[in-house]
């Protein structure tokens, strides 16, 4: 099967991770050829990129890290559109250097990414954010639904030492800001809480999340309500705003609120034989 031509090349950077996984395999079903970046290749935990339908004549990955700006330019070449999904996730035991194990990856990364898309003559590319930039607002007014227009405090996230919101929410300012000042079509999507069929043979922080419900859980979380969106629909919505000429800006990807105790009831109906 030959390779579709260049307009319909795209890289997705972090290429095994849990929403760029998804991605990819839709790119490759709908007949893109896909440039994937990933920290090692021949590491088993990528296999599944290559079983993918398409694969085999569509994808090839890259050896590549974020900041590697040599790295990232040989797998965005020939590209018309990057989606950079890459972003580092901290543990949940206390970060010994936040600076150089989060922030930087997150922030020099991005922007590594977006240089390398104006060298290249990219057309667009589209920044996987989070909700994490959208919540942490204390001066938003109370009871306005929270936009587009609203951002976290990156400031207070740095002092609450609240290292994945502020890494998103710098990030993701500085993909628009480059974007204004260097003539770049830029777009970000911030997804809510994750959930969904994983592709990766490693379970994502998303996931563990919903594996710490199902297993109990403090009693608090019963009562807790949560924006979650498949990432199905995240990898169909990442897709959207790059095909339509007209996207622009930043989006929202959250849907309704469910509670807990509701999550929990669908889980036990469309999933009964495990115990909850």
């Amino acid at each position: 099967m030959a390779s579709p031509p260049a307009p319909r090349r795209v890289c997705v950077t972090g290429g095994g991770g849990y929403i760029a996984s998804w991605l990819v395999k839709l790119l490759l079903s709908r007949g893109y050829a896909v440039h994937a970046t990933v920290r090692d290749p021949s590491d088993p935990k990528n296999a599944h990129l290559c079983r993918l339908d398409g694969a085999a004549g569509n994808l090839r990955l890259f050896k590549a890290d974020v900041l590697d700006p040599d790295a990232l330019a040989a797998a965005i070449a020939g590209c018309k559109g990057v989606f950079h999904a890459a972003s580092p996730v901290p543990p949940s035991v206390k970060v010994a250097d936040p600076e150089s194990e989060v922030l930087a990856p997150a922030v020099k990364g991005t922007l590594n990414v977006l240089q390398a898309c104006s060298a290249n003559n990219v057309q667009k590319a589209v920044v996987v954010s989070s909700t994490s930039a959208v919540h942490f607002n204390s001066n938003w007014p109370q009871g306005k639904p929270k936009d587009e227009s609203c951002w976290s405090d990156r400031n207070l996230c740095l002092k609450n030492e609240d290292w994945y919101m502020a890494a998103k929410t710098l990030a993701e300012g500085t993909a628009l800001e480059y974007a204004e000042k260097n003539g770049l079509t830029v777009v970000t999507v911030c997804p809510c809480v994750v959930l969904g069929p994983l592709l990766q043979p490693v379970v994502n922080t998303s996931s563990e999340f919903l594996i710490y419900v199902i297993k109990g859980g403090p009693t608090v979380m019963n009562y807790m309500l949560w924006h979650i969106v498949d990432v199905r629909d995240v990898a169909d919505a990442l897709l959207l705003v790059y095909e339509k000429a007209e996207s622009s800006g930043r989006y929202l990807c959250a849907p309704d609120r469910v509670s807990t105790k509701d999550l929990l009831n669908i889980l036990k109906m469309t999933h009964p034989d495990y115990n909850y």
